[in-house]
């Protein structure tokens, strides 16, 4: 199985087996009781939105980061406080926690109304104060403000914590070009998006991926459905399109666009796989377990073959 393929199963399993509460406050806040005293709870997690970006300061960000993810908060702060960027400003009130860490979030939430980044931050600073309907409120503002980012979908994930987080990725059955694959992350999107101006199908499903794995899923779905007008009958482009309306909100709008498609196209390997992946995502388990028993033997040898094999080891036992 290639990396990308990995990255796809791993994502899509995160946590299939956990239960609500442990993906909504252990797994992704990391909050304690909401009875105990907030300077004894562990700071909320951090998550910055640089995608491919390789410049000095996204460089600097992503070591604040990782110094903030292993408890050096003051270290972290110390890189955030030089930059004044957003994101920069996001970190530096969180490695202050909890000093003043909700009221700095809440005036940049005034500053910036529509950075689902700082809505997604003041959130969780708010349930590590024992606010959990302030934050809701905020991550709800999240979602409608700021769709396309990677703090929106991890808002949706909190919002919906019944669901596996993140949202399902459409999965390619054929690979990058060699001339992209083994290129620099940033260098292969500039490609990427290049190459899906035109009229290539195949094309603009690889940037609609591309888009997903960044979060920014209003332009995947773009991408996607302009794929599916291009190729009205080209069952890949079309499961894209299905896959790519997938909203926790509503998931029943790709569910009725997918599931028509395996009475349209009942040989398709991606029809079946994708079915039992936004399965997953919904809880159902043992039908997910059909489906993608259909997809591995459409073609177990495949690429989606032996993803879907990957998935089915990874499920929990029934």
């Amino acid at each position: 199985m290639s990396p990308r393929a990995r990255t796809y199963v791993f994502v899509a399993l995160a946590a299939v087996a956990a239960s609500a509460v442990l993906v909504a406050a252990v797994a992704f806040t990391r909050t304690s009781s909401p009875h105990a005293q907030v300077a004894a709870r562990p700071a909320p997690t951090l998550v910055l939105d640089l995608g491919v970006r390789t410049d000095r300061e996204a460089v600097a960000l992503r070591r604040a980061n990782t110094l903030y993810a292993a408890g050096k908060r003051v270290e972290a702060g110390r890189i955030f406080t030089r930059y004044r960027s957003v994101a920069a400003e996001v970190g530096a009130a969180l490695a202050a926690w909890p000093d003043g860490t909700v009221a700095r979030l809440e005036t940049l939430a005034d500053r910036y109304p529509s950075s689902a980044l700082v809505l997604l931050h003041l959130g969780l600073a708010r349930v590590g104060g024992g606010d959990t309907v302030g934050a809701q409120a905020a991550w709800r503002q999240a979602l409608a403000r700021d769709p396309d980012t990677e703090p929106a979908v991890q808002a949706e994930s909190l919002l919906y914590p019944r669901f596996a987080p993140q949202r399902p990725a459409f999965v390619p059955s054929f690979q990058l070009p060699r001339a992209i694959a083994g290129l620099p992350a940033p260098r292969q999107f500039a490609l990427l998006a290049r190459d899906a101006r035109g009229g290539d199908v195949r094309a603009k499903l690889l940037y609609g991926s591309a888009l997903q794995r960044l979060g920014r899923s209003v332009s995947a779905e773009r991408e996607f459905a302009a794929a599916a007008r291009l190729a009205p009958e080209d069952a890949e482009a079309q499961v894209a399109a299905a896959v790519g309306r997938f909203s926790k909100a509503k998931p029943a709008v790709a569910f009725s666009r997918l599931g028509p498609l395996a009475r349209r196209f009942p040989h398709s390997q991606s029809v079946r796989f994708h079915l039992g992946e936004l399965l997953i995502w919904i809880g159902q388990l043992k039908e997910a377990r059909r489906q993608l028993g259909l997809g591995v033997a459409a073609g177990p040898s495949t690429q989606l073959g032996r993803t879907a094999r990957e998935f089915l080891k990874q499920l929990p036992a029934k």
